[in-house]
């Protein structure tokens, strides 16, 4: 009897450990799926419904890693739709463009519209921009990515233009005449449409092109593995996801070493050979990238001065999303939607600061500004903590005046040199441990990092952040949160691949859309790095982010106007 109990028994164990055995290899099955399964003759759509290609005929956006689907809201759902729809980018006609058909900006050129007229401040300056390819032929369709400004040089005075592509190889571009005097338009081809359409694919397609590595240690025994937002499946993986934000990473698993042995995280290095010799063609320094186009006539106007009208007003709007958002004038920065008080000196910066806690967080962008305020501020002492070189965090302190200014790099993916794995934090999890207050200041700023992936991870991490700042700003209804927007840089044919304006300039849209309606502010590092008469740079020049920071310091300390 106890013998046909104890088979019983044992049939059970059997049966138990082998239904565990089935699940942990269907888990591991999912967790391991390949990127050639979604690329391949099937793909996994939103809610993991498997369906033929041959079956329908429904253009859809292949989904970045299927094991890493998100279970998204109805709102959520449409949200990202909205987003995606909003930054669309015009395409070629269909078939493969020649390099000698694409857009040439040497023999493309632009024209004021009425250039005799008479112009006063405040009035709209419109240019007509008419692309040609490198036969002098009209550009027959749109796509081209274009950047504009005026600027008086003499006055050091500077402003973005809005640009309009009218889908035909025209594009119109509206400035707002800011200021008096003789006011000179620049127009530069960034990307023709045709290297636009290679950086779409390349996003889409290889957004390994950025690699990352952790190592992991145990005693004198190390290893160095490569990690990503996905990885290829075929071998076993160290499983990273954020528990709070949901936000995947994953490394390939040590060979001897377990995933709880990491140590350190960092940018593990670039893709090469990209690109066809056909596509390579459409990025060259000197020939179409960031290439000036020149007017066919006047490239200025003479604007006079607004009659009858303060000076002091008569360059503001009303409307907090106006284009442009500011201007400079003699080298400074002023907003048209918000008061700027300029902090020349150090003391001014004390006061403003004084009994707060400064929270400064995302890339190197934004630790310029720690940078500065800690070398411009003599009270402003920094906290050695042994943090690795421009990685982070950093601290500064000022004990006589009660200020505590902090500095930390968002979460992966993030190209930074060595990051110890304990300091990787992701930004809304920072947020949910901060108590806020009317003495607590926050700054932001996420883009440069994200450029190389589907849009759609960039989506969720912003997603992950509103919930944070909007939660924040529930309890602590005082809190001042600023948002820093990503500013342009100099391009190259290689540096176009992994961190072209055009992907900064999507990713900043999608931004300011998803945080249009909250309580927060924003400092137009775009517009700044756009208008400014200095060559771009990734990190902009002192006198930019000393701009920058005026900006951000009257949001903490607004004039009383």
């Amino acid at each position: 009897m106890w013998r046909d109990s104890f088979r019983l028994q044992l049939f059970c164990l059997l049966m138990a450990v082998l239904a565990v055995v089935v699940l942990v290899h269907n888990f591991f099955q999912l967790e391991h799926l390949d990127d050639d399964t979604v690329s391949g003759s099937n793909w996994i759509t939103e809610n993991n419904v498997q369906h033929s290609l041959s079956q329908t005929t429904k253009t859809t956006r292949k989904p970045y890693c299927g094991y890493a689907q998100q279970i998204l809201s109805k709102r959520e759902q449409a949200e990202e739709e909205s987003l995606l729809a909003a930054i669309q980018w015009p395409k070629p006609p269909d078939g493969k463009i020649a390099f000698a058909q694409s857009t040439d900006p040497t023999h493309s050129d632009f024209v004021i519209v009425t250039p005799s007229r008479f112009f006063k401040v405040g009035d709209q300056l419109e240019v007509l921009v008419r692309m040609k390819d490198f036969q002098g032929k009209p550009k027959q369709y749109g796509g081209d990515y274009l950047q504009a400004r005026i600027h008086s040089p003499v006055l050091k005075a500077g402003a973005a233009g809005r640009i309009v592509d009218c889908h035909n190889g025209l594009y119109k571009v509206f400035f707002t005449l800011l200021w008096p005097g003789e006011v000179k338009v620049s127009v530069s081809l960034v990307h023709s449409s045709e290297a636009v359409q290679v950086l779409l694919r390349l996003r889409e397609e290889r957004p390994d092109r950025v690699y990352f590595k952790s190592s992991f240690k145990s005693g004198r025994y190390s290893e160095t593995t490569e990690c990503n937002v996905c990885l290829p499946g075929g071998l076993p993986v160290c499983n990273f996801t954020d528990l709070y934000t949901g936000e995947p990473w994953f490394c390939y698993k040590p060979r001897k070493l377990s995933c709880a042995s990491r140590i350190s995280h960092a940018k593990g290095g670039y893709l090469k050979g990209l690109l066809t010799q056909e596509e390579s063609l459409f990025f060259q320094s000197d020939v179409n990238i960031k290439r000036p186009i020149l007017s066919s006539g006047p490239d200025s106007v003479i604007v006079k001065p607004k009659a009858f009208t303060d000076s002091s007003s008569m360059d503001r709007a009303e409307d907090p999303t106006a284009s442009p958002s500011g201007y400079y004038y003699e080298d400074q920065w002023r907003s048209r939607t918000h008061w700027i008080h300029n902090f020349n000196k150090s003391d001014d910066i004390t006061e403003c600061l004084q009994g707060k806690v400064i929270h400064l967080f995302g890339d190197s962008t934004i630790r310029q500004w720690f940078e500065y305020l800690t070398t411009f501020v003599p009270d402003l002492v920094e906290f050695n903590l042994g943090s690795p070189k421009n990685v982070g965090p950093f601290m500064s302190v000022d004990l006589k005046h009660n200020i505590l200014l902090k500095f930390r790099c968002h979460g992966p993916p993030i190209r930074f040199s060595t990051v110890f794995s304990s300091e990787l934090r992701y930004i809304a999890n920072e947020l949910n441990g901060i108590v806020g207050g009317r003495n607590t200041v926050i700054a932001i700023t996420i883009w440069s990092h994200f450029s190389t992936f589907p849009v759609e991870v960039y989506i969720r991490r912003l997603r992950n952040i509103r919930r944070a700042v909007i939660q924040l700003l529930d309890r602590s209804p005082k809190t001042l949160i600023v948002i820093r927007t990503a500013n342009v840089q100099e391009l190259g044919p290689e540096v176009s691949l992994f961190n072209s304006d055009w992907y900064s300039f999507q990713l900043d849209s999608v931004m300011r859309k998803m945080f249009s309606g909250i309580a927060v502010h924003f400092v137009d590092a775009w517009e700044m790095s756009v208008a400014h008469y200095l060559p771009h740079n990734l990190h902009p020049n002192e006198i930019i982010v000393k701009n920058q920071i005026d900006a951000f310091l009257s949001y903490v300390c607004p004039l009383q106007t």
